[in-house]
């Protein structure tokens, strides 16, 4: 379905700059579709054969009704990838596949298609406290994926750099006589007013950033003044503290990035406590051009805990046979995803009512209104429920290179 985040484009763009050793995160593009009525032309609708009319008075609300209140039930645990509600879930589908006669098309014989994954997960013992404030994972700050090590302890005194941008073009150095050995690094996303646009683009190139900050001996990074109207810092930071789950054959990196941190609004002002200016003040004059940099006053502590995980989920494949000799070897397809964001290290339930529940239910009602007609269709009618599908369609990715 499509989503106000895009999350699978999300975590492909911040990843891939971080494994070029690069952090930021671009503005996202939400796709509306706007269509001004009086330029659309009434549709032209053929009338409905008498079969056709019978196989939809076949499509039952009760089955519709039935499987996204069963999917979404609470005892699914949000039909997570790699986690007991999403087996719970497969096997669900696989019996009302078994109950309407399809034939299993998936592994040995049966409705599933094993899919390996790995997962990583920040967990609920992490912290981040700067002085005597606490900041609260998911809403005050979030660790930008990908999360390369197990566990992560930095502390020490804040620096707070701007922008952080060092340019002979534009003479600027906001790092020089900047002592950042062993600090944590506190730095802002954008562009103050008045600079030429191309030239900061060139300076302000993430990988140049984190570049010159971490070969100063910086042991964190913590990012300010991320989101935007249309996608703000509490949407992205919603989507950022869930599981981040990819295909095991995904390559690792080949070495730990230290802890890269988003921090909202509020987590921002608790970092400037104490320093005889808030965050809002001295973003807004960094905007202006004014330099800003300096030693923020409380000292920050950093405790990390990821969780790394292995293990697998299904695809769900079932089919109803052809009728006609020759063109039951071709095959419609129908597929719906069954998975949802699952349940979290914080115990949060995520239930995908319509994301996508209701399309799993759509699809095996349209399964129930073929499989009770005769004769059949006389090409093959595969269902195919998929997993994987809310961090990159990995499910789908699965079965269209390895189709049962």
């Amino acid at each position: 379905m499509n989503k106000l985040i895009p999350s699978r484009a999300l975590t492909r763009r911040v990843s891939a700059l971080l494994l070029a050793l690069v952090f930021a995160l671009p503005t996202i593009t939400a796709i509306h579709a706007q269509t001004s009525a009086a330029a659309v032309a009434k549709p032209v609708v053929a009338p409905l054969s008498v079969r056709e009319r019978d196989l939809s008075a076949r499509v039952k609300i009760e089955t519709l009704r039935e499987v996204t209140a069963a999917l979404s039930d609470p005892k699914m645990q949000g039909r997570g990838t790699m986690q007991p509600g999403g087996d719970l879930a497969a096997e669900y589908i696989a019996n009302r596949y078994k109950q309407l006669g399809l034939k299993p098309l998936g592994d040995k014989g049966t409705y599933l298609q094993a899919v390996n994954f790995k997962s990583t997960e920040v967990m609920a013992d992490s912290s981040f406290k700067v002085g005597a404030a606490i900041l609260a994972y998911g809403t005050d700050y979030v660790l930008a994926p990908p999360h390369t090590f197990e566990r992560a302890d930095v502390s020490g005194k804040l620096a707070f750099v701007g922008f952080g941008v060092k340019s002979e073009e534009l003479k600027r150095d906001v790092l020089a006589g900047v002592d950042l050995k062993c600090k944590i690094v506190v730095i802002l996303n954008g562009r103050p007013a008045g600079v030429d646009a191309a030239l900061w683009g060139k300076a302000s190139q993430p990988q140049n950033l984190l570049g010159n900050i971490m070969a100063r001996g910086a042991t964190a990074l913590v990012m300010l003044n991320y989101g935007t109207k249309d996608q703000p810092y509490k949407l992205i930071a919603d989507y950022l503290s869930r599981r981040q789950v990819e295909l095991a054959s995904a390559p690792e990196l080949p070495f730990k990035l230290p802890p890269i941190i988003l921090a909202g609004d509020e987590g921002a002002e608790k970092l400037f406590a104490g320093s005889g200016t808030t965050y809002k003040e001295t973003k807004d004059k960094a905007l202006t051009g004014t330099a800003v940099s300096r030693e923020l006053a409380g000292d920050a502590s950093i405790a990390l805990h990821v969780d790394r995980v292995r293990g697998a989920s299904s695809n769900v494949v079932g089919y109803l046979e052809g009728s006609d000799p020759k063109l039951k070897e071709e095959a419609v397809v129908y597929t719906a995803h069954y998975d949802a964001y699952g349940i979290d290290a914080r115990g949060r339930i995520f239930p995908g009512a319509a994301d996508n529940a209701l399309g799993v239910a759509e699809m095996i009602s349209v399964a129930e209104a073929f499989a009770g007609v005769t004769p059949r269709p006389r090409r093959s009618m595969i269902f195919l429920a998929v997993t994987g599908e809310e961090y990159g369609l990995y499910g789908a990715e699965h079965w269209v290179r390895n189709p049962t």
